[in-house]
């Protein structure tokens, strides 16, 4: 940690979102797990905060705080059953796709009905997330991290790490299948979630990212490369699906088209 920040008391993240000090009096609070050189950005973060409406500023400090808890859950344990994942899942990435639902009905661009929605909105956020934590097993395993549940990848191997070795590859691409179909099955939430959207801007907010995760998918089925490298959609497939995600039918066919493609990658593992 930086030199200048000495013995202090932390304080949630939440709370000090509602400090109203400048950007140079950040660095006096000496937040123990972020950096100095961040502690003094911190002060324009919390000064836009404060300019909100109390509205919005009720769904942020709500959110920050449920994240903040429940990611300290998971910082002495790693995942362990497919319900711990969805729940480890939901507090990085549902309780965003919640805030974010909340904060587009406050504004009266949405309907009450999508923010109060919870089990869609949280549906969103999971997709997402486990489609980032499926592609970034090798990155994840070379920086230490864990996030694929023990309760799948168990019935493959051994251990977790395992599954690059050669020998495994068989197995491990069965085991990324699994995580794949069950991250599949909150599709026909995301669906009805972006049904009810009725501002564009919003729409193509949340339905982009969900479209590049579905194309995402596809390209882990079956694939090897996720144990040896990075695979990623190509920048002019990235290009086509954003131009594309602008309304529901479209969305909707996108979906189908690469939900489609998966039978004919069963068999031989794809090496690509």
């Amino acid at each position: 940690m930086d030199g200048r920040c000495g013995p202090f008391q932390p304080r949630p993240f939440y709370e000090l979102l509602s400090f109203p000090m400048v950007s140079t009096t950040w660095c006096s609070l000496k937040l123990e797990e972020i950096s100095c050189a961040k502690c003094c950005q911190f002060g324009p973060i919390s000064m836009e905060f404060r300019n909100l409406a109390k509205v919005y500023q009720d769904v942020i400090s709500d959110i920050c705080h449920k994240m903040g808890v429940g990611m300290a859950e998971f910082l002495e344990k790693k995942v362990d059953s497919q319900s711990e994942w969805d729940r480890y899942c939901h507090y990085v990435a549902g309780l965003v796709g919640i805030g974010l639902s909340r904060l587009f009905s406050a504004s009266e661009l949405e309907d009450p009905i999508v923010g109060q929605d919870t089990e869609l909105a949280n549906s969103m956020g999971l997709f997402l997330q486990k489609t980032n934590i499926i592609r970034d097993y090798l990155e994840d395993q070379l920086e230490g991290r864990e996030f694929w549940p023990r309760e799948v990848w168990s019935r493959y191997t051994k251990k977790l790490s395992d599954l690059t070795k050669p020998e495994n590859i068989d197995m491990a691409v069965q085991c990324l299948n699994e995580l794949i179909t069950n991250a599949l099955r909150h599709v026909p939430d995301v669906l009805t979630y972006l049904s009810r959207l009725k501002n564009q801007s919003v729409f193509n907010f949340c339905a982009i990212p969900q479209v590049m995760a579905i194309a995402t998918l596809a390209a882990c089925y079956n694939n090897k490369q996720v144990f040896r490298g990075v695979v990623k959609i190509r920048k002019g497939q990235a290009v086509t699906l954003m131009m594309d995600a602008t309304n529901m039918q479209s969305v909707k066919a996108i979906m189908y088209q690469y939900v489609e493609e998966l039978p004919f990658k069963t068999g031989q593992p794809q090496d690509h």
